[in-house]
């Protein structure tokens, strides 16, 4: 069984995650809205296609015009487009070249209102500037990494975006030990000034692939969208771990249905937990996406 603290450290925790110094905090909102965080999905270039046809005939949704493009600061070439869909979105890549380090790695990208601030804030609430701000064809982005080894894009367009909002917030699905989990947690309080809705310190290990096991579970809401902490010993079996976004859809076995008659693999059969019908589905160039419905 995953060991964690007991319910009393729980519970000091929580309320120190949640304490309002951070919103005291006087620096402003550099945050947009849940609807322009995108996940990051690279996959070879011979699979971007049949990525595209299988993620939209999953979710809905349409694709922007694919470009080829220097999306790095050092010399590379890949495909991009980006695939909006009712439930999220996704930055998705084909790299024609080899993959600068450290990208790959990021599993997100936030929009910002400025990158100056944005870079300011996050270093002032403990993120490592990983890739220092550079020019990409459309604005500018940097890479900053979190305690416990979490990293995140953020970028800033030179001619501002609107998107719709979402029908259904997705998730940031975020694995950290139990010895990072409240530096990261802390974190990305600060610099998002977001709250804990719930930390659950005994949460079902079912969600993880362990139904004999506990774990915590801690869940955030900020301006950037949902996210959810899962705390682990990192003993987890395939492919949990491997999903960095949990999809939120009105009817699951509808969705997985439409999934893999559009090539898609079920790799988690559904189960029940936390009030979610949940499954872990494998799309064409291997991106392992969460995809759950509310249980009413």
């Amino acid at each position: 069984m995953i060991r964690s603290r007991d319910l009393l450290g729980a519970l000091v925790a929580t309320t120190l995650l949640a304490a309002p110094a951070f919103a005291k905090d006087s620096a402003p909102l550099i945050g947009v809205g849940a609807q322009y965080d995108t996940t990051h999905v690279y996959v070879a270039p011979d699979d971007v296609e049949k990525f595209v046809t299988s993620f939209l005939a999953t979710f809905g949704g349409q694709s922007t015009k694919q470009v080829v493009a220097t999306v790095t600061p050092t010399p590379s070439s890949t495909t991009s487009q980006l695939l909006q869909t009712p439930v999220g979105t996704v930055s998705l890549f084909g790299f024609k070249t080899g993959i600068p380090y450290p990208f790959g790695a990021e599993r997100t990208g936030y929009l910002v209102t400025d990158m100056d601030a944005a870079i300011k804030a996050a270093k002032a609430a403990g993120a490592d500037v990983v890739v220092a701000p550079f020019p990409d064809p459309i604005g500018r982005d940097a890479v900053i990494q979190w305690p416990g080894g979490v990293n995140m894009q953020l970028y800033w367009h030179t001619t501002k975006p609107s998107y719709a909002a979402f029908e259904t917030v997705p998730e940031n699905r975020v694995y950290v030990s139990p010895d990072r989990a409240e530096a990261f947690t802390r974190a990305f309080l600060r610099f998002a000034k977001g709250k804990v809705v719930s930390d659950e310190a005994k949460a079902p290990g079912l969600e993880i692939g362990r139904p004999n096991d506990h774990y915590r579970r801690i869940r955030i809401e900020s301006v950037f969208g949902r996210m959810t902490v899962l705390v682990t010993d990192g003993h987890l079996p395939y492919p949990f771990g491997r999903e960095m976004t949990g999809y939120e859809v009105a009817d699951l076995k509808a969705t997985l249905d439409k999934a893999k008659g559009a090539g898609a693999t079920v790799l988690v059969e559904p189960f029940t937990a936390d009030k979610r019908e949940q499954a872990l589905v494998q799309f064409p160039g291997g991106y392992v996406a969460e995809i759950h419905a509310l249980v009413k």
